[in-house]
């Protein structure tokens, strides 16, 4: 029988805690902007493809910058500089759309956002997974999940009261507000996990333990370390899935194709983000128990559904019960998906893991992005959807032949 873990240091819900606040503020400026772009872009003269060059570039950044923030989170004993850097720099950028007067300087602000994005989330997601137990990593991620979509229930709100008086560079110009509180919490709240602390016990996995020091004097000389094949197998369904998933911007677009105006743009990301909210943390629990795979394979079967409905435009009310519907994709994957690809590899190289995982994901969404902007293009809006949907279908019963460990209820 195994023995009980040991029990968590104080600092440990602190640091779950301060990165769930931390990433509410930030969610909160980002989805005020976010929503609005896509008629803001209208505004401008630039439409659909010039949005899918924008948010391809955008994620194809956050990639390279991922991949590179994983090895050196690896590498660096203080991960906490790199996590508040890249909220200092990301908004400081965001309130710079009030000014802008083309596309490409859109495209230039979103560039550093999503830049600044990459470098600090695998360190986030590192020192996350550094200060719980590993029976409680789909709980950690989901509480963070949930507090990121909370923030993205309240920008659309923001969004909505700011708009009607001062249009939409007020509101570009408001996140500043949420913008500078999420850096001073960031930089008071988080605490730098030691890694003389982890190797005593307390949130490494087993495997972290069992390592000869020779191999981890190895492992630390590559940049692209040995890995499992369970990782290697869900990376490859992640990334087929993520050749049909898209910006979520071309769902605000196929909206406003049904008739939807622009002005209740942020009231689309408040019904979505609702119910994110609600079902991050409970289903990233729930992934502490059972199969992660299954689980996210039920999310993927989630988005097939959505993306066919999108491509049938039944109804205005479809699109709305729908896009509510679309919060359950996000909450049965992001947090579950993240503790599956943390618990298949050692301590010791999940920033590389991490890093890899995300770098090869965001690549194939600007791929993603740009086939479904040169498609509505070419064939009309309907056709990006179906192919959508069909790609998440595949990729759910992939992920479901994976076949994660179950895990026991507790009592």
């Amino acid at each position: 029988m195994d023995a009980p873990p040991p029990s968590l240091p104080q600092s440990t819900p602190r640091n779950v805690y301060a990165f769930g606040l931390t990433s509410f503020l930030n969610d909160t400026a980002s989805e005020m902007a976010y929503w609005v772009l896509p008629a803001f872009l209208a505004s401008l003269g630039a439409g659909p493809e010039k949005l899918g060059i924008i948010e391809g570039i955008a994620e194809s950044v956050a990639s390279f910058a991922k991949l590179f923030s994983g090895y050196v989170t690896d590498k660096v004993s203080h991960r906490k500089p790199i996590v508040v850097g890249g909220y200092v720099v990301a908004n400081a950028v965001k309130p710079l759309l009030a000014l802008v007067s083309s596309w490409w300087q859109i495209l230039g602000i979103r560039f550093s956002d999503r830049f600044a994005k990459g470098v600090r989330g695998t360190a986030r997601d590192v020192m996350v997974a550094e200060s719980v137990d590993k029976s409680a990593l789909g709980s950690a991620y989901g509480l963070i999940q949930a507090m990121d979509s909370a923030g993205a229930i309240a920008g659309p709100l923001l969004a909505l009261a700011v708009i009607g008086r001062y249009g939409m560079r007020g509101v570009f110009a408001s996140v500043a507000i949420p913008g500078a509180l999420c850096v001073v919490v960031a930089w008071v709240g988080i605490r730098e996990v030691r890694r003389h602390e982890i190797v005593k016990g307390r949130a490494s996995p087993p495997v972290q333990a069992e390592r000869t020091s020779a191999a981890v004097a190895a492992t630390k000389s590559e940049w692209l370390p040995k890995l499992p094949a369970s990782f290697y197998y869900v990376l490859a369904v992640v990334t087929l899935f993520s050749l049909g998933n898209s910006s979520d911007m071309f769902l605000v677009l196929r909206a406003g194709n049904i008739g939807i105006p622009a002005s209740r743009a942020p009231l689309l990301g408040l019904v979505f983000n609702v119910t994110f909210t609600l079902l991050s943390w409970p289903a990233g629990k729930f992934s502490d128990r059972f199969s992660r795979s299954a689980i996210a394979a039920a999310g993927y079967f989630v988005f097939a559904i959505v993306y066919f409905v999108f491509a049938l435009a039944p109804s205005q009310l479809a699109i709305w019960l729908t896009m509510a519907f679309y919060g359950l994709f996000y909450a049965l994957t992001n947090p579950v998906l993240k503790a599956l690809v943390v618990e298949s590899v050692g301590g010791d190289v999940r920033g590389r893991a991490l890093g890899i995982y995300s770098f090869l994901t965001s690549v194939t969404t600007l791929l993603s992005s740009v086939i479904t902007g040169a498609l509505w293009k070419v064939h009309g809006p309907a056709v990006p959807f179906y192919f959508s949907a069909g790609i998440a279908t595949v990729s759910a019963f992939a992920l479901l032949a994976h076949h994660s460990a179950a895990r026991p209820v507790k009592a």
